[in-house]
């Protein structure tokens, strides 16, 4: 496991789409807008924030890790299979011409996040919402499922040194 300083800010630029690991994240209007396409008559977001409790537990904050340079090269894959799958899914061969998922924005922080902030953000636009939001909860379950990217609960009334390191699942 990294230790939590090593983990480093990152991003990548991909036809339609970027990606980006970071201590702090843009605003969500920024990150709406690199999405925004003229062509697109919906965008969808997630905010995945910082929730104060888990299991009955009261929590505290969260700390995020990182292998960066891995991590943004499985967002890469993900955005190329949500293309895929979605715009397959989506369109009938004689609708191609039309594009399903037209621009990704990914942007997952490291580093401590407190109670209430958020903690990833994915934007996606295209033509109509159905693709969007599908592209959207896709996309979200695939980075907690593969990116490599880890993350540290703390719990009120529990030593800090107890916390620990586990996938972001």
């Amino acid at each position: 496991m990294l230790t939590p300083g090593s983990s480093v800010e990152g991003s990548i630029e991909l036809p339609g789409a970027v990606c980006s690991i970071s201590n702090k994240l843009d605003s969500i209007e920024t990150i709406v807008n690199q999405v925004l396409d003229y062509r697109c008559g919906a965008i969808a977001t997630f905010i995945g924030t910082t929730r104060n409790s888990f299991q009955g537990k009261v929590v505290t904050k969260l700390e995020y890790q990182a292998y960066t340079k891995l991590a943004l090269k499985t967002m890469a894959k993900i955005v190329s299979d949500a293309q895929t799958s979605i715009l397959r899914s989506e369109h009938t061969p004689s609708q191609t011409t039309t594009p399903g998922l037209v621009m990704i924005a990914i942007h997952h922080r490291i580093g401590v996040v407190k109670i209430g902030e958020p903690s990833i953000v994915i934007a996606v636009s295209s033509p109509h919402r159905k693709e969007a939001f599908n592209a959207c909860e896709f996309i979200l379950e695939e980075v907690k499922r593969k990116a490599q990217i880890w993350k540290r609960e703390y719990y009120e009334g529990e030593d800090e040194s107890e916390a620990e390191w586990k996938s972001n699942t």
